[in-house]
């Protein structure tokens, strides 16, 4: 297997957590027959969402702007990356 990684609306988290729970599966288990089950389907349903990417991209620049992240001294943590609940 090869591992990548993704973002998750916080919705399709919750949700993801909540199939997990309920089916006995892994998340990694569902998201792969998620996968499996919208390739064999017609491809054209997946179209980019460029207006995600710009706000990626920004988000992206962000980070960089910040001084250089030397070990120790980075002023974030990876739970700062994430969407806090409301």
């Amino acid at each position: 297997m090869i591992r990548k990684q993704v973002y998750l609306e916080h919705q399709q988290e919750k949700r993801l957590k909540q199939l997990s729970k309920k089916f006995g599966q892994s998340e990694a288990e569902l998201i792969r027959q998620a996968i499996d089950q919208a390739l064999a389907t017609d491809a054209t349903l997946f179209v980019r969402d460029l207006e995600s990417w710009e706000r990626e991209k920004a988000f992206i620049r962000r980070l960089m702007a910040q001084k250089p992240v030397h070990r120790g001294s980075q002023r974030w943590t990876r739970e700062d990356l994430y969407e806090k609940e409301c």
